[in-house]
């Protein structure tokens, strides 16, 4: 396999594309125009990818008939390298394809999702429950002691990828594995698609100064952007994105509309119209249930955590039952504070959700100093994102180039080339900072091109951060605004620092419950003294911020953690009660949301922040599902590493250049836990995270 040996070279993607299939004029068809491989977005429509969605698919299915009918006998290279890279064509261009349905969408465009969903569900069950290309498989896994540590896991995958579509079942079984995946894919879409009709649907529109009370101005400021964007003149919107709803609801002096603003963001999906998702949840439940059931799996979170570094139900559940009581601890102590500061300022009734972050707020003010009306103008976006850059610089010698000419499917869009510490091409790297009603809600990072090593030498990825920042002039952030752009930076070093021969192990693909270690990692330096004075600066004057502010910050890391924990920690449990049933519910949502909550000890799963209908970590794909917990697993993992680069300097060279070798750039070409004991010494301890989050008994 010296082939394969890796080098620095960037290679084009020429490869992608069959030329005897390119119909004339599609640019998705042929190889980028700009020496990055961006896609070219600005001459992409829909039927371009109706076209190539076509055409790629049938490449895909040729290229599998070429490795199942081989004469040659089943190996590693000519069935398991084959498999992992075929379908470059594909995946070209459903990156794309993908990239524009979470982040710039159109009516024609989620036509085609629907379609699409279906269809390519159908595609991988005519795949992957292909009985002669599984016996090739099986065949190799007969051999598998003698692969190297990365082969025997990528064909340890493939193997399992193949059982769980049902190919060892008899045929009328398997079939019904293919139906069922076919309806889900279906049913995820669609919910995605309601949560965005509901996100954009949903508007609080204030024209009146009473309505403003207590709003500071960044805030009335977007607002007022976010309302000229709706059509509105002289008047302020606030929607149920998270950076508009949670500056609302910790500023605004209205308790009324903050009660309203809270029910319209907890109930999204939930308001028995066409973009109701009560429905799609059950049925969902109901058919992961099914599928684990006719694999051999007493329940989908069974199915699911085979594949996990937790492994078992009880693992989670072992976990989160150490934390729930010292959060809840945590919590009633926060609860009795909150309502002596509201009773102090005169409110009679008991503090409701609506009134959690409002009373927060202004509780940090008195015990810290400080609020994030008094910090936001030192955390000016490209600041913030500049820090993140100079943090990887500091760990790694890495740059970050802009690229103004490069294709970008909107103009907030910003491009940059990432330049290696010896010089070297590592790859590019897309930030698209602000909400719109063509993206949806959250923040996340996704991969348009995955490393890989292919024969001509090593293809770059390029990497894409997606946040929902409320655009201002100038965008000032909150603190847990920082730090979400933080963390899907750190999950973009992962992306970018990728060193792995096969595609199917590179970037983030990890087993789940590690994939949140790069970027929550990430995240500790946002609060780092040393680095917020290289960033923190204020918007107007440029002055740095204030070491009062910076103290603040830092004595204040605890501060309202049971509340944020707990709140954590309820979506969890509810997460592995809908995927620990064996059989579909009678019970409404409500009533099962109720339910798993009466377990906790909580009476009334209305006022909780995560609800089943806009919880799309968990039905909107499958990643999450019965995996929620993987913030919490990887947070035991991120806490306890961070104490190394405490002890030996937060930009330790040694230690960074460890991080990078062990944990970013190894992908899933070893095993997790292995990894994570290479690097730290030891196993995970648990103490960090408790001291971290004020969580010690």
């Amino acid at each position: 396999m010296d082939q394969l040996s890796a080098d620095n070279t960037v290679v084009s993607e020429d490869s992608l594309v069959d030329e005897n299939t390119m119909p004339a004029g599609n640019p998705l068809l042929a190889p980028p125009r700009n020496p990055l491989g961006i896609p070219e977005f600005s001459n992409l429509s829909a039927d371009h990818f109706q076209d190539a969605v076509d055409n790629a698919l049938d490449q895909h299915l040729a290229e599998i008939r070429q490795i199942k009918d081989s004469a040659e006998t089943a190996s590693f290279a000519n069935t398991v390298l084959a498999l992992d890279c075929s379908g470059q064509l594909l995946t070209h261009v459903l990156r794309t394809f993908q990239t524009l349905t979470a982040s710039n969408t159109s009516d024609a465009l989620q036509a085609l999702e629907s379609q699409f969903a279906t269809r390519l569900a159908e595609h991988d069950a005519l795949i992957f429950s292909d009985e002669a290309l599984f016996a090739r498989v099986d065949l190799v896994m007969g051999e598998s002691d003698a692969l190297d540590e990365d082969e025997s896991l990528l064909l340890a995958a493939l193997h399992r990828r193949f059982v769980k579509n049902g190919v060892a079942l008899p045929a009328e079984q398997r079939e019904r594995v293919a139906a069922i995946d076919s309806e889900l894919a279906s049913l995820k879409t669609q919910f995605r698609q309601n949560l965005l009709r509901e996100t954009n649907g949903y508007q609080l529109v204030l024209s009146k100064d009473d309505d403003l009370v207590g709003l500071p101005s960044p805030v009335k400021q977007a607002a007022a952007e976010e309302a000229r964007a709706r059509g509105y003149s002289d008047a302020h919107a606030f929607t149920i994105s998270r950076s508009s709803f949670a500056a609302f609801m910790k500023f605004s002096e209205r308790r009324d509309l903050r009660k309203s603003l809270f029910l319209a963001y907890t109930n999204a999906g939930n308001n028995d119209n066409e973009a109701d998702n009560k429905t799609i949840v059950k049925r969902i439940v109901a058919l992961r249930s099914e599928r684990a059931q006719l694999l051999g799996y007493q329940t989908h979170a069974d199915f699911a955590l085979e594949d996990r570094m937790a492994g078992t139900v009880g693992a989670v559940r072992e976990l989160l039952d150490q934390l729930w009581p010292a959060a809840r601890r945590r919590l009633e102590q926060e609860r009795q504070q909150l309502t002596e500061l509201a009773n102090n300022e005169g409110l009679a009734d008991s503090i409701e959700p609506w009134d959690w972050m409002f009373y927060a707020e202004k509780l940090r003010k008195q015990a810290f100093n400080f609020d994030d009306d008094q910090v936001k103008p030192y955390f000016e976006l490209s600041r913030v994102r500049d820090g993140a850059f100079h943090v990887a610089g500091k760990l790694w010698g890495i740059r970050f180039q802009p690229v103004e000419d490069a294709p970008r499917y909107h103009p907030d869009v910003e491009v940059f080339e990432v330049i290696d510490a010896d010089g070297s091409h590592l790859g590019v790297f897309i930030a698209d900072y602000f909400m719109r009603a063509s993206k949806r809600g959250g923040a996340w990072m996704s991969v348009l091109r995955p490393q890989r090593v292919s024969e001509q030498g090593t293809v770059r990825p390029i990497v894409l951060n997606n946040c929902n920042f409320a655009k201002g002039a100038p965008t000032l952030l909150a603190l847990d605004e920082v730090r979400t752009l933080f963390h899907e930076f750190g999950h973009a070093m992962h992306g970018l620092l990728s060193d792995v021969r096969f595609e199917g192990q590179s970037c983030s693909a990890v087993k789940w419950d590690f994939v949140e270690l790069p970027s929550q990692l990430f995240e500790h330096w946002a609060r780092e003294p040393e680095v917020m004075r290289h960033y923190a600066r204020h918007f107007e004057t440029d002055e740095p911020i204030p070491e009062a502010l910076i103290e603040g910050i830092r004595a204040s890391s605890t501060f309202n953690q049971g509340f944020a924990t707990s709140e954590y920690l309820t979506a969890c449990y509810l997460d592995l009660a809908w995927h620990e049933l064996t059989e579909p519910t009678d019970l409404s949502v409500a009533e099962f949301e109720n339910q798993a909550m009466q377990k906790l000890g909580l009476d009334d799963a209305s006022k909780l922040r995560y609800r089943s209908t806009y919880f799309q970590h968990i039905f909107a794909g499958d990643a999450y599902a019965a995996g929620y917990y993987v913030y919490i697993w990887a947070s035991v993992l991120d806490n306890d590493a961070y104490e190394l680069f405490r002890d030996r300097g937060v930009f330790d060279e040694d230690t960074a250049q460890r991080l990078r070798e062990v944990i970013y750039s190894k992908g899933g070409s070893a095993a997790p836990m292995d990894l994570y004991r290479q690097f730290r010494g030891s196993d995970p301890d648990i103490a960090p995270l408790l001291r971290n989050r004020g969580l010690e008994v």
